[in-house]
């Protein structure tokens, strides 16, 4: 009975691919290139394996499968090493473009760009989340205030972008919008009168010192008495520089502290009319910073399972890539065919029985696919990026080399 069974699946000697019905899914049979290569791929293999000297146990059915499950082994294998190799340029595009077999120039800044946007939004520069307004009023001799008790608030002033857009008084933060809600505070005012105020003229004579290079500059010569030279603006920067450091270090400058929202302000408020009565501050409402700074768009790229790449057409494979996934196919035949013979090791005969190679033949299959994923893989590492930046750079150097030993002309006006 279980030689019946045998002999009853031998490859019959030859084939003929029906489109639609010969192959499990059906990927490739559209493709006039496939259809040709799949009953002389399904020769090769089974001549192989041994046929004619001795029967092969497989259907030409079971050949057509693993032709297609080796071009789509191929195909995957590919495609996840252009995944590796091009995800990060694609973060964020849409997820609609196919690009299997597609070439990719250049780089994707948009990734440092947002981060650059993020780091921006908390100076009021960039998209970002909206920028408030809120103010405490001042009392003579008070130094300390709870930011909770605020006077006024106005709704958003800013759009991100470090214009402000609009102020719109709401009344107290106890009966706002903000009642309650997390803020972040992004910055207080409470500075002196600018440097900038105060600023040495740079450009009239004083004593800064450099009347001494007007004959340089060839003005000693005119009239009128008044002579002026332009000074470098990095003097300008010093200059400001110094006057604040020494409004910090010699005088009571204006400064502040903010703990668990209580703001203490040195110097203390005082009773004349120079002490302003309110002091203004800005913030983000923490929520909206933190919504502000994560985007969410499902029809984007984010992460390996979405980047789009599609079975590659077998006919856009080239030489190389068939004879891989003609090896492949064999490969997966022996381990196909060892398993049926294993599960019939022996087949009675008159007087003895015949002994099937089942277990070899699934180890030696076994060993075929190892050394195809390891030579593919590695011949696809070779071509990352950065293996072709390596190579540009060595090759760079040894061009920099045969240079040197080309004698150099003299040129002679």
């Amino acid at each position: 009975m279980a030689s019946d069974l045998v002999t009853n699946i031998n490859w019959p000697g030859s084939s003929s691919f029906i489109s639609g019905a010969s192959t499990p899914f059906g990927l490739y049979d559209n493709e006039s290139i496939f259809r040709e290569h799949a009953d002389k791929v399904n020769d090769w293999v089974a001549k192989r394996l041994g046929y004619p000297v001795q029967n092969v146990e497989l259907l030409p059915d079971n050949i057509y499968a693993v032709f297609e499950e080796s071009i789509s082994e191929y195909s995957a294998q590919v495609n996840a090493f252009n995944i590796r190799n091009n995800l990060y340029n694609m973060l964020g595009q849409s997820n609609d473009t196919n690009l299997t077999t597609t070439y990719l120039e250049g780089g994707n800044t948009t990734q440092i760009v947002k981060i650059a946007n993020s780091y921006g939004s908390e100076i009021g520069l960039g998209p970002g989340a909206s920028v408030y307004k809120g103010s405490v009023d001042l009392h003579p001799g008070v130094q300390r205030y709870d930011l909770k008790n605020l006077s006024q608030v106005s709704e958003s002033i800013s759009s991100g972008s470090g214009g402000y857009v609009a102020t719109i008084p709401s009344g107290s933060l106890e009966s706002g919008s903000h009642y309650n809600t997390p803020i972040t505070i992004t910055r207080i005012y409470y500075t002196g009168i600018p440097a900038i105020s105060r600023f040495f003229d740079p450009y009239a004579v004083s004593a800064v010192g450099t009347l001494n290079l007007m004959d340089e500059f060839g003005f000693s010569a005119f009239s009128p008495a008044a002579q002026f030279v332009l000074m470098p603006i990095y003097e300008d920067l010093l200059r400001i520089q110094a006057i604040e450091f020494n409004d910090q270090v010699r005088r009571s400058a204006y400064t502040f502290n903010l703990v668990n929202n209580i703001l203490e302000i040195f110097p203390i408020p005082g009773s004349t009319s120079a002490t302003p009565t309110n002091l203004w501050f800005e913030y983000v409402i923490t929520s909206e910073r933190t919504a502000a700074s994560i985007s969410k768009d499902a029809s984007k790229i984010s992460n390996y399972a979405n980047i789009r790449y599609d079975s590659m057409t077998y006919a856009s494979i080239n030489s190389v890539g068939k004879q891989w996934i003609w090896k492949y196919t064999l490969a997966l035949a022996k381990e196909l065919l060892g398993g049926i013979r294993e599960k019939y090791a022996s087949i009675p005969i008159p007087e003895g029985e015949i002994s099937l190679d089942g277990a070899s033949l699934r180890a030696e299959a076994q060993n075929d696919k190892d050394r195809l994923y390891e030579q593919l893989r590695q011949d696809l590492e070779e071509l990352s990026r950065p293996k072709q930046m390596e190579y540009k750079a060595q090759e760079a150097e040894q061009v920099q080399k045969m240079l040197k030993n080309i004698p150099l002309p003299f040129y002679i006006g």
